[in-house]
């Protein structure tokens, strides 16, 4: 009975038309109950049940059921990312938002924007990241960790500079999260964009699309 609870919960969560009406969802289609394999529904049983009680309104999970067992590992790597790492959450936002910006994924820009504002983040710099611009006015760890993200991204090579000023802010520790972070919102962000995935509004402005 648990079983066949957690499938329906599923089946009826990832049909939320989250990436727009449910007739335009044309990949990674959500699946119906009778649909699911046992592995699937065992996913599904974990991902529901306390304490994560997840939803699946973001349709990265969507697409995560099609590979249950990499489900399970992207999950549990999702649950540290998102809430035990060293960063407090105006960082680890920040992080998540560059990472948006970098692969222009909309719908993670939509999902994460409001969070780095609640979690602190000035909007200012919230606003140049999206403009794709070093922001103005950064707080010290958060210039840390813009300049190793870019770094990463931009030069593929971390300066000795670079690499001093994350190591005094973050240690080893911080700045393998940071990697952490970035590394999983990549994953997250091609899943999104493979799905061809929309914002289900406009409540957050889009990215803009930057020059060559």
């Amino acid at each position: 009975m648990k079983t066949f609870l957690a499938a329906g919960v599923l089946a009826a969560l990832i049909a939320i038309p989250s990436v727009g009406r449910a007739e335009e969802i044309t990949r990674f289609v959500p699946l119906k109950a009778e649909e699911l394999t046992p592995p699937q529904k065992a996913w599904a049983d974990a991902i529901t049940a306390p304490p994560r009680n997840a939803k699946f309104g973001n349709p990265s999970y969507r697409a995560y059921i099609r590979s249950p067992e990499l489900a399970s590992r992207l999950s549990a790597l999702s649950d540290y990312l998102r809430w035990n790492t060293s960063l407090s959450p105006r960082l680890s936002e920040m992080a998540i938002l560059i990472t948006a910006r970098e692969w222009s994924a909309q719908y993670e820009w939509f999902a994460h924007y409001p969070l780095a504002l609640k979690g602190g983040l000035d909007p200012q710099v919230a606003d140049a990241i999206t403009a794709g611009k070093r922001p103005d006015g950064m707080k010290d760890d958060e210039a840390a960790l813009y300049d190793l993200a870019t770094a990463l991204y931009r030069d593929r090579k971390v300066s000795d500079p670079v690499y001093k000023a994350a190591l005094e802010k973050f240690g080893e520790r911080g700045m393998m999260d940071i990697i952490g972070i970035i590394g999983y919102y990549d994953l997250v962000s091609m899943t999104l964009i493979t799905m061809q995935a929309v914002p289900p509004n406009d409540s957050v402005k889009p990215l803009p699309t930057l020059a060559k």
